[in-house]
């Protein structure tokens, strides 16, 4: 354990930190399995849908440096891609 007074507040700033990114990448992940099952389902409405979603969750944690540009827009890529690609 530290013992001088920043150090111990940047153990619980850190931690802090780390719950919120944490608890925001779930939630991508959330919006993302929400696309692929709708396109399982074979529903295009819905799956456009919830690709609108998927992307402001994905951009808004891009935004606030949780994911890093390119990553972000390789998900965008990926989702974007998978729904385009529906019968």
């Amino acid at each position: 354990m530290a013992n001088i007074k920043s150090a111990k507040k940047r153990i619980l700033v850190n931690r802090t930190k780390a719950d919120r990114n944490k608890a925001v990448r779930s939630g991508v992940k959330t919006a993302i399995k929400k696309v692929y099952a709708a396109i399982e389902s074979g529903d295009k409405n819905a799956a456009n849908a919830a690709l609108v979603s998927a992307i402001k969750a994905i951009e808004m944690a891009s935004s606030k440096g949780v994911y890093h540009k390119n990553n972000a827009a390789r998900k965008v890529s990926r989702v974007t891609k998978a729904v385009n690609q529906m019968a």
